[in-house]
């Protein structure tokens, strides 16, 4: 950490703990992190592989604290881990071939169907109403999660979103859903993370004072979800999803 001057550790400290407050909860934390990387002038690349070096430390303090809390079961999201997990894995062997702007349409149309749904069903998520999946639903659903995984891996802003919305679809509740949204995510982001290291584009220095800040910062967003409860994670879901909806209209109009 020779590199590392006082002022770009402040900089990487304060903005990895209020991305790590929000992404704790509801994902979206990249929205800060990696600009701040990107800040202190590291490439593109290498502000997203080291965002995971911080973002995983992150994911996994935020699903310890759900889990002591009980908000996390991981017999029925535990199975789920292995698929998030390659499937993260291989999307960011995809990059290799194919651009991830292929998806960005895609994505801004999902986003604004999560939000609109999320808005519009306004005691959805308020309380469990989760029964074990049929066999038709549950080979669905696992489907979905795969994807998603891939996705994180390949592109990744608004994972959380999608798996928080996901959860929400077959009956969690908000809380349960944001817990089990961060253990999965986090499957993805160590997954993409063993890549990066292989392909030696994290950046150490960096990532590490990042994570560390990221870790009090997971802690504090999740404890103080769990104090609040349900309604305040769903406003601060749709807030961040909207905020994505904004950040990828802004980029697909190339306008930053």
């Amino acid at each position: 950490m020779m590199d590392l001057d006082l002022y770009t550790l402040l900089l990487l400290i304060a903005f990895g703990f209020l991305a790590a407050f929000i992404d704790s909860v509801v994902g979206g934390g990249g929205l800060i992190s990696i600009p701040a990387l990107m800040f202190t002038g590291l490439s593109p690349s290498a502000a997203i592989a080291t965002n995971k070096l911080a973002g995983s430390m992150g994911s996994l303090t935020s699903t310890i604290s759900f889990f002591r809390s009980g908000k996390i079961d991981f017999k029925i999201v535990g199975k789920y881990f292995p698929l998030v997990f390659f499937g993260s894995m291989l999307g960011a062997w995809f990059v290799h071939f194919i651009s991830p702007e292929v998806l960005k349409p895609l994505v801004l149309i999902l986003l604004i169907a999560v939000a609109t749904y999320t808005i519009f069903k306004k005691n959805w998520g308020h309380k469990s109403t989760y029964v074990k999946l049929d066999k038709k639903k549950a080979l669905i659903f696992i489907a979905i999660m795969t994807i998603i995984g891939f996705y994180d891996g390949f592109l990744g802003p608004g994972t959380g979103s999608f798996f928080i919305f996901a959860f929400l679809m077959i009956g969690f509740d908000f809380l349960q859903a944001a817990g089990s949204a961060k253990f999965l995510n986090f499957a993805s982001n160590i997954a993409a993370l063993i890549m990066f290291l292989f392909l030696g584009a994290v950046n150490f220095s960096y990532g590490i004072p990042m994570g560390l800040a990221m870790i009090v910062g997971a802690i504090v967003g999740s404890k103080f979800a769990i104090k609040k409860g349900a309604s305040y994670v769903r406003v601060l879901f749709i807030f961040v999803t909207v905020i994505l909806i904004l950040k990828n209209v802004l980029d697909y109009l190339h306008i930053i």
